[in-house]
């Protein structure tokens, strides 16, 4: 046998792809765990088929799980991958773009009989293991069904739920190739199938069977090695984006005492906020699954109304149908944290894929002058902070916010520092105080500094009043069709969004120089790669900088002045130019924009060729 070397490397990046039933997102993040666990900085990208029965062995059937793991600091799943995992044909064929030239090719061989390369849409008598395709690759080719059956030849178990168990063989001879312990997967093994001893035993062993492969096929000469991260000393989790955005929510509503609703209907990708809020009744919180967008968002009203902390979560299609609803709580001026997990649209689109593309559905989707607080999400660790501040701004300003997250940072992960409850900011509650019948009459309407009206709460004494969707008179709430007041009322609705500005952090510069030649400005899900781009660029010698806008309405009040303190500014959207039109009108700058609209996240090259270009 080969003598086996061992190479460290400072980061590397694995896709796991096969068809949804091959267990390719437990695979991954099974990886994903060990790797934390280990210490490396992680950040990782799930890809999911947009059916949800595609037929098994097509491409539109392939599932994916990109994971970027390393000893060094990560905001990426990785531009390209070095290792990729391919359980059939199909995986091979959708895959192989995102490979590395000269990376690495764990292919199935079972997956790449007659039957797989037609479904593929192969050439008749070809296959890509030995028609060139692969020249300038490291394959290795193994018959990881074969091997599992094998295994499990004496287990008495069906071969149906045999073959199940070939993810955890890949498993464990990437855990072989990269150095890496069992023990997480195992401790994950004996829970899952708890009552299923003989579960537990066929995938432990096939998942030793894939570790043990490793030393014993002659083909395998490397193993790799990924020393643990320099991460500040502290408390970590893997988290993903809707866990860390039901977890900030829930955190806002333990800071300020109140109880959280959550009224909404399922949909992709936002369907695991609604999952995870669910098993925390123990914190008071109420989840209820309303039989369409439109119950499920007035229910959250009615919570706001009654004095709790309303929540309502959709994607794209969702939000249009809450739009009525969305203006009732903007008259009402009634706190309500609407959450946008944005998918590919328009219409029903692309369900299972990214993109940014509902800003002006979150800024104008409404209809009359309806002006709504907007924020977004950079990351899946920062879901948490971006849903506890939405939280902050719709009850200390009385007025729905908008949350923008999307299913690339929704379903992906990363280390997470958990929070303690006396780091988090401060949230202000007042509710308005009961009056005696000697008392002023209570004017509902009646604004403070910040032009936000009193929270009152119904069966509060001395506080009745008049809600609905009805103009209402500028301080009693009784409905008025006088001209004058409906103006005044539109006026001061956006001046109390625009008062926002005030009571939000001023604009950063994230990397870079406070002024150069070009400023990368970003929002939402691209922070990471604009960030990786514009640290590349810096160590080429280019004067590039970058600022990231967590705020879109209203915008930090520093924002002008800090993009005229550069000659060009580009920025990526992954949508047809959105967040541009926006810059552009209110600052009278001519930014460059960078678009991709693919269902797919930005690649950090992308970014900096267009830098070059713009430089050019």
């Amino acid at each position: 046998m080969s003598q086996i070397t061992s190479e460290i490397k400072d980061e590397v990046t694995i896709l796991f792809a096969g068809d949804s039933g091959d267990g390719i997102q437990l695979t991954g993040g099974q990886f994903t765990d060990t790797a934390a666990l280990v210490g490396n900085d992680i950040s990782t990208f799930p890809n999911f088929p947009a059916e949800i029965r595609a037929p098994q062995g097509t491409v539109a059937g392939v599932s994916g799980f990109q994971l970027h793991f390393g000893s060094i600091e990560l905001f990426t799943p990785g531009d390209q991958a070095d290792v990729l995992v391919v359980m059939n044909a199909a995986a091979l064929k959708s895959n192989l773009a995102s490979l590395k030239k000269g990376g690495i090719v764990i292919a199935n061989i079972d997956g790449f009989d007659k039957k797989n390369l037609r479904l593929a849409k192969y050439e008749e008598g070809l296959t890509p293991l030995t028609d060139g395709t692969l020249d300038g690759y490291k394959v290795h080719e193994v018959d990881v069904t074969k091997i599992t059956r094998e295994t499990l030849k004496e287990s008495g178990l069906g071969t149906k739920i045999v073959d199940r168990s070939k993810n955890m063989f890949v498993l464990g001879f990437l855990y072989w190739m990269y150095n890496r312990s069992l023990d997480n997967t195992i401790k994950f093994i004996e829970t899952k199938f708890a009552k299923k001893p003989e579960l537990i035993n066929s995938n432990i062993s096939v998942l030793k069977a894939g570790y043990h492969y490793g030393d014993t096929a002659e083909a395998i000469a490397s193993r790799f090695e990924v020393k643990p991260a320099n991460i500040k000393p502290g408390t970590y989790r893997n988290i993903m984006g809707n866990e860390a955005t039901a977890i900030g929510l829930i955190s806002a509503s333990q800071k300020t005492g109140l109880e959280l609703f959550c009224g909404t209907y399922p949909i992709t990708p936002a369907s695991d906020i609604l999952h995870f809020l669910s098993k925390y009744k123990n914190f008071g919180v109420k989840t209820f699954q309303a039989e369409d967008e439109i119950a499920g968002i007035c229910s959250a009203i009615g919570a706001s109304f009654g004095g709790k902390l309303g929540i309502t979560t959709s994607s794209g299609p969702g939000i249009a149908l809450k739009g009525e609803a969305i203006g009732l709580a903007g008259m009402f001026e009634l706190p309500l944290v609407v959450i946008n997990v944005q998918r590919g649209g328009p219409s029903t689109g692309l369900p299972t894929k990214t993109e940014q593309a509902d800003l002006f559905q979150a800024m104008y989707g409404r209809n009359g002058e309806s002006p709504v607080p907007v924020i977004a999400a950079q990351s899946p660790k920062d879901c948490f902070d971006a849903a506890y501040e939405a939280c902050r701004i719709a009850i200390e300003h009385m007025t729905p916010v908008f949350l923008l997250t999307d299913g690339y940072i929704a379903n992906g992960s990363e280390p997470w520092e958990v929070m303690k409850s006396e780091d988090l900011k401060n949230i202000s509650v007042n509710f308005a105080e009961p009056r005696e019948p000697q008392d002023p009459a209570f004017l509902p309407y009646k604004r403070d500094d910040k032009l936000v009206r009193p929270w009152a709460i119904p069966g509060t004494k001395g506080l009745a009043h008049r809600i609905g969707g009805l103009e209402k008179d500028f301080e009693t709430g009784n409905v008025s069709y006088d001209p004058e007041n409906h103006e005044k009322m539109v006026k001061v609705r956006q001046a109390k969004v625009d008062e926002i500005a005030n009571y939000i952090p001023k604009q950063k510069i994230d990397t870079g120089a406070e002024s150069g030649d070009v400023l990368l400005l970003s929002w939402g899900s691209t922070y990471g790669a604009v960030k990786t781009a514009t640290t590349k660029l810096i160590d080429e010698g280019f004067s590039v900088s970058h600022a990231h806008v967590r705020y879109l309405n209203p915008l930090p009040k520093n924002l002008g002045e800090l993009i005229k303190k550069f000659d060009q500014v580009v920025m990526p959207e992954m949508n047809n130019g959105q967040f541009i039109k926006i810059i552009r009108e209110k600052f009278l700058v001519d930014a460059k924009g960078l678009n991709k609209i693919k269902g797919l996240p930005f690649a950090t090259g992308e970014i900096v060729d267009k830098v070059k270009e713009v430089l050019a």
